[in-house]
């Protein structure tokens, strides 16, 4: 008549366990990919007309831009600053402030007094002081030969937008 107490209890027992269990838990669900942005990085802009010392300037988009004038360099006193378009200023890197251009662009800078040459990336605003063009990294203005004497005479042509992300 059927089968033993004790295996027909079991039988039971285990189907009726089985018929309560529920699916094994679901693995959490996957995260959004996370955004690394290098710690140097800053955003392109242009920015809006501003005034220093009763002056005012126009920054704008300007691809024909080949200029001829003083340039000087900043050092010290920037380093580890924001610069205008919200990169770490470092003077061992090749970068510059210009007052119109956008940022960030690189420019080629030509010091005329000694024929050398480089490119540059403008990231940031400035220089401020009258009859100047473009302020210098320290390691751009070394390598222009620029240190010694502070500024020299030079031709800065655009060359196009730089990279967003520092570099």
């Amino acid at each position: 008549k059927g089968f033993p107490r004790s295996i027909g209890t079991r039988a039971g027992l285990a189907l009726f366990t089985a018929g309560c269990a529920s699916a094994p838990p679901s693995a959490p669900p996957p995260q959004p990919p996370s955004v690394s942005v290098p710690p140097n990085a800053g955003v392109y802009k242009i920015g809006n007309p501003y005034q220093i010392d009763g002056t005012w300037y126009y920054p704008r988009e300007q691809p024909d831009y080949d200029e001829t004038g003083i340039a000087s360099w900043y050092g010290p006193t920037f380093y580890g600053k924001r610069t205008a378009n919200g990169e770490l200023y470092d003077g061992d890197l090749l970068t510059a402030a210009h007052r119109t251009l956008p940022l960030p662009v690189n420019v080629r800078v030509t010091n005329l007094d000694n024929g050398r040459s480089l490119v540059v990336r403008v990231n940031d605003r400035g220089p401020y002081a009258k009859g100047r063009i473009i302020d210098l990294s320290r390691r751009a203005a070394e390598l222009l030969g620029v240190i010694a004497a502070g500024t020299a005479r030079v031709r800065v042509t655009y060359i196009g937008r730089a990279d967003i992300n520092g570099a």
